[in-house]
């Protein structure tokens, strides 16, 4: 895939501005080490240097849960290929954002379906202004749009399993898609959960707090004690961790809407540091400072 100047720009500003690999641009795709994780008899989780993709192999063929870097596709479909020597036939996303569907491009092109929500198509089809950064991102080529795309709900019949697929508005962004397979009893959450990480939640295209949080919950009430989660980013998790993930979320945004109400500013705010009990145990990829940022930044508005 050609990728724009325009793109590389915005994105190596968002990583340098939030100090993290999220969107890729910092990283060194060279070296980057593309794992396959095994989570149940014939689901895996590929994990590299973007979000982590969910597959599905069997008679059917394989079905991928986004797509990650269009950089890392080589590396990607070789580990794939020690799994399973089908042919890739669907490609889920489970946002627009870069870092999950890079890929679609090349694997549309060599046969591939591409399903997501109907914002991740018009998020991709057109130009997007990030007000955070005061930069724009312009259009996909036409081949890495979603082919076919829904509102609510779509069911999948795919290796023998029920793939049912939710739109979560409002939560991560305005296209959060979460898939849960059924028979296998594996859920990928797509961005809406980041299990012991700070996530980055964009406010300016649709995402909330109380969207996320909303998220989290319905997540948790779909599975059981049982289930394999599959996260946007970070290790493979399960409902006790989509819980402590989403406990976290609600105490941070309720310390600093206490914080608000007694009329502090931002820099007052980062000084409390509402995240400190937390700090310890979440993982560096997005710094407390910027997702106090976030959550200060939706709560009032600016």
């Amino acid at each position: 895939m050609c990728i724009s100047k325009d793109h590389r720009f915005l994105y190596s500003l968002l990583t340098g501005l939030l100090g993290i690999c999220l969107f890729g641009f910092a990283q060194d795709f060279e070296k980057i080490q593309v794992q396959t994780i095994k989570v149940t008899e014939n689901i895996y989780m590929v994990v590299g240097g973007g979000g982590n993709i969910g597959v599905s192999v069997g008679q059917d063929g394989i079905l991928l849960i986004d797509s990650q870097f269009s950089e890392l596709l080589e590396k990607i479909k070789a580990e794939i290929a020690k799994i399973s020597s089908g042919p890739i036939r669907i490609v889920c996303n489970t946002n627009w954002h870069y870092d999950h569907v890079s890929g679609n491009e090349p694997l549309a092109k060599a046969g591939a379906l591409i399903i997501a929500h109907e914002n991740t198509r018009k998020g991709m089809a057109s130009e997007q202004y990030f007000p955070e950064f005061d930069q724009k991102s312009p259009p996909y080529p036409e081949a890495a749009l979603p082919a076919v795309t829904f509102r609510e709900s779509l069911t999948l019949y795919f290796n023998g399993d029920e793939v049912q697929i939710l739109h979560i508005p409002n939560a991560h962004s305005d296209a959060d898609l979460v898939f849960f397979f059924r028979k296998a009893n594996v859920i990928h959450t797509g961005d809406i959960c980041f299990p012991g990480m700070y996530p980055f939640i964009d406010v300016g295209h649709g995402g909330s707090v109380a969207g996320t949080i909303a998220g989290a919950d319905k997540i948790a009430g779909m599975i059981d004690t049982a289930t394999k989660v599959i996260p946007g980013h970070g290790s493979l998790s399960d409902r006790e961790g989509v819980l402590a993930y989403r406990n976290m979320l609600a105490a941070v945004r309720d310390r600093i809407a206490k914080l608000i109400q007694e009329g502090k500013t931002l820099e007052q705010v980062l000084e409390a540091k509402p995240t400190a009990d937390f700090d310890k145990t979440m993982a560096p990829d997005i710094p407390a400072e910027m997702f106090v940022k976030i959550v200060y930044g939706d709560l009032t508005k600016r």
